[in-house]
């Protein structure tokens, strides 16, 4: 549904979060919903305490119709892959 770029940031400062909604993903107005939709989502996970995370959204053309809770699980999933890639302390061998 959207493919997810993230880099980090200084420890304990806020996320941010951008989204590219293309013209492929419909008109104007379905763009707009699907942008409201990840923007709410960012939101709920900056309220939660996500921080030190720059994170880009790319939506594909399938999130058109998905239901806006299966947007949500499939955001959730990236941040906390994201969360455990970039944030957790790598092992020393």
């Amino acid at each position: 549904m959207c493919i997810t770029h993230a880099v980090l940031r200084a420890p304990g400062e806020p996320a941010r979060f951008g989204f590219i909604v293309s013209k492929a993903v419909g008109n104007a107005v379905t763009r707009n919903l699907v942008r409201r939709r990840l923007k709410t989502i960012a939101e709920r996970r900056i309220a939660a305490g996500f921080t030190s995370v720059d994170a880009v959204f790319r939506a594909l053309p399938a999130i058109a119709t998905a239901p806006y809770a299966e947007l949500e699980a499939a955001v959730d999933r990236a941040l906390d892959r994201v969360e455990r890639t970039l944030l957790t302390p790598a092992e020393s061998p």
